[in-house]
């Protein structure tokens, strides 16, 4: 049995559960290609002109999958913490791919309410059931999958550089270097290291947060927000770049906090869509890199 998975959205962290999870029920996993021009122009396609365009990609991979396996795994991710919510589109995602692209094959779609143990152990027995009867099999598989889970620890942390930015945003405009147009490699060549959210314990990324006037309700408004505003109060790094989507709602709200709480710490917001020009792009990181090498030599 062949379970195919859109190498899109939140892939990029959780890959290593959503894989092995199958893979140990003794399914064979049928994997997406890196995103290229041509899972873009195929998401363009099918998906509505509104979304933003990881969600436009995410449709480009499983239009290329649909073909090749015997049921598609899109992950319905409603919580990975108490109290919070993933974006919106998460919930909405398997009704936009069903009624986007059509022959679609069967669609494992139930919701992940990660927040707890308790809560994603359900979650894999509802799943691993239409694949496997055997409880401990599926027990198993799961213990599996979270072990491999736990032990991998994504995120970029470039400790070579003299010069280093904090680089804020979406988990699938980060780590896809299709979309983001491979900006680490761009970075580093221009000088400059990198270190993402994922190095710095949350503890007190919850703790920036928490001067909020109220809770964010969105986990990546929180992530972004808490690591944005430790990296600059403790001049931790010597910028910000914030690579945000073309209407993203969490994105429009969040860079203004940001920018708000950090005042004059240099930040730069690079907005990504499906017609973004890599000329345009390098010419703003260059004059970035240009202005943080200027103030380094100042204080030296």
């Amino acid at each position: 049995m062949r379970i195919g998975i859109p190498k899109g959205l939140l892939f990029y962290k959780y890959h290593k559960f959503y894989v092995n999870f199958f893979q140990s029920l003794g399914a064979e996993v049928v994997l997406s290609p890196d995103t290229n021009k041509n899972i873009l122009n195929e998401g363009v396609k099918y998906c509505v002109d509104e979304a933003c365009v990881p969600i436009k990609i995410f449709h480009g991979h499983c239009a290329y999958l649909k073909d090749k396996c015997d049921f598609i795994f899109i992950p319905r991710i409603m919580k990975l913490y108490e109290n919070e919510y993933i974006c919106p589109k998460f919930c909405g995602l398997v009704e936009m791919v069903q009624n986007s692209i059509p022959n679609m094959p069967p669609i494992i779609s139930e919701p992940i309410y990660a927040d707890n143990l308790k809560n994603l152990k359900k979650w894999a027995f509802k799943v691993g059931i239409k694949f496997n009867k055997n409880i401990l099999i599926i027990n198993k598989a799961f213990n599996t999958a979270l072990k491999n889970q736990q032990g991998y620890r994504s995120g970029l942390n470039n400790n070579k550089s003299k010069i280093k930015v904090a680089l804020i945003g979406h988990p699938y405009n980060l780590y896809d270097s299709y979309i983001n147009m491979n900006l680490v490699e761009k970075l580093n060549k221009l000088g400059i290291g990198v270190i993402t959210e994922e190095h710095v314990g949350i503890s007190y990324i919850n703790k920036e947060s928490e001067k909020l006037f109220k809770k964010p309700f969105w986990t990546f408004a929180r992530n972004s927000y808490g690591f944005g505003s430790y990296m600059a109060e403790n001049k931790l790094a010597d910028g910000i770049i914030y690579i945000s989507s073309f209407a993203c709602g969490i994105d429009s709200v969040v860079v203004d906090l940001i920018k708000n709480r950090v005042e004059d710490f240099p930040f730069l917001e690079l907005k990504i869509d499906e017609q973004t020009g890599e000329a345009g792009f390098i010419t703003r990181l260059e004059a970035f890199t240009d202005m943080l090498k200027r103030k380094e030599a100042e204080v030296i």
